[in-house]
């Protein structure tokens, strides 16, 4: 009896054949890699001194969505597993909260521009992460 509608052979050699190239590199993949680095600051300096945990763990789940949604966008996998937290000695508070100060403008100029370079499909995703590292820098004042 034969097999109704296989219009082609089924052969395997032809999968060892095929040249497929690895997908470039997308223009977001830096912003996911700075939300996920920028996540696991956050949660390393609220393990670190648990009296900043509730101003800080809100803004590291933001930093998580913003990674998840950009993988979306990209269409790409997350990796598994959650990123590590550091280990180190807590430096005071206010040195804490200043680096991550810094981290966040540098994160809001670089949002600020991919969104001014990328298509109109991802600006509005862009500007809102933008928009949300800005008010991450007065949360931390």
């Amino acid at each position: 009896m034969a097999l109704g509608g296989a219009t082609a052979p089924l052969t395997g050699c032809d999968l060892f054949d095929r040249d497929e190239e690895p997908p470039e590199p997308d223009a977001l993949e830096p912003l996911v890699a700075e939300a996920l680095a920028l996540e696991a600051r956050y949660r390393a300096a609220a393990t670190a001194d648990p009296a900043l945990a509730g101003r800080l763990t809100p803004i590291a789940d933001a930093h998580r969505a913003h990674a998840e949604e950009l993988r979306r966008v990209i269409g790409r996998p997350a990796p598994s597993g959650t990123p590590a937290a550091g280990s180190a000695s807590a430096p005071a508070p206010d040195a804490v909260l200043t680096e991550l100060r810094r981290a966040e403008q540098e994160g809001r100029t670089n949002a600020a521009k991919a969104c001014a370079a990328a298509p109109a499909e991802r600006a509005a995703l862009l500007g809102s992460i933008a928009a949300a590292r800005a008010t991450h820098v007065e949360a931390l004042k």
